[in-house]
């Protein structure tokens, strides 16, 4: 998989010298490529989370970013890999306007060959309450660019999760 190189240039605001800054001096890319299942997701989570904390992200960026890969990766686990196993393909690139996320799976194709939009769920509480029928209002409320190809045999998901210290 090939993604353009990272703006190296420093965000507004950014100081000098800071670790924020180091991370706009230098290249930083975590991959991951994990088998699809549940276990291996939150390890892959923790381990990403790990990454980019050493990288200095603020503990709010921090939450986001694990968020929404969460629940990307969940859904893939759940919806495009729900009766086979696979592959989960996961990069992430420090760009100049934040984090930029490829995941890509070989499990079945998303409706209509694009990111879900559906309402959000009915909520009557405190009698009913769903349990589920958030996850792709939570990544589109907290992601820009996102967007959903195929391409050779792969679904790929691609989006940004934008950096506080970016606004």
């Amino acid at each position: 998989m090939d993604l353009p190189a990272s703006n190296a240039q420093a965000a507004p605001g950014v100081q000098a010298g800071t670790a924020r800054h180091r991370l706009f001096e230098e290249q930083v890319r975590i991959r991951r490529c994990f088998p699809a299942g549940a276990m291996e997701t939150r390890a892959a989570l923790l381990a990403i989370s790990d990454s980019l904390r050493c990288k200095g992200l603020t503990e709010d960026d921090l939450s986001s970013a694990e968020l929404i890969l969460a629940e990307v990766l969940n859904n893939i686990v759940e919806h495009a890999y729900a009766n086979t196993e696979g592959q989960v393909d996961l990069c992430i690139d420090l760009r100049a306007n934040g984090l930029y996320c490829e995941v890509r799976d070989h499990g079945g194709s998303m409706p209509n060959g694009q990111a879900p939009n559906p309402a959000l769920p009915a909520i009557n509480p405190p009698q009913d309450l769903p349990e589920g029928g958030f996850g792709w209002h939570i990544i589109r409320s907290l992601t820009t660019q996102l967007g959903y190809r195929q391409e050779n045999g792969w679904n790929a998901l691609s989006f940004v999760v934008p950096l506080t210290w970016m606004d």
